[in-house]
């Protein structure tokens, strides 16, 4: 089943891409493959995985620490929420 998540974070985009996916194994995820769209100037990203239980999104913004919760959703939602999010940063990254 598809998840989707929020997370804040106090680091960059690649320390921020670190922490997530290293909390997703914690969380039990196996991670097969993943990718992270964000833009330079916008303090905000997102990270999509593939996993041993299905794919995970992660919209991620700027926060005072890190933290990350999960949702498990239907596929529609789910890529719904990448759509959204890829099509949001790539219109204000321009």
């Amino acid at each position: 089943m598809p998840h989707i998540g929020f997370a804040k974070s106090p680091y960059g985009p690649g320390r921020t891409y670190e922490m997530v996916l290293e909390e997703l194994g914690k969380m039990g995820f196996r991670i097969e493959f993943a990718k992270h769209h964000w833009a330079g100037d916008l303090p905000f990203g997102l990270i999509v995985a593939e996993t041993d239980r299905g794919p995970v999104a992660v919209r991620w913004s700027l926060g005072r620490e890190f933290s990350l919760r999960l949702e498990e959703v239907d596929r529609e939602n789910y890529d719904e929420f990448v759509e959204d999010t890829i099509e949001y940063t790539n219109a204000d990254s321009g």
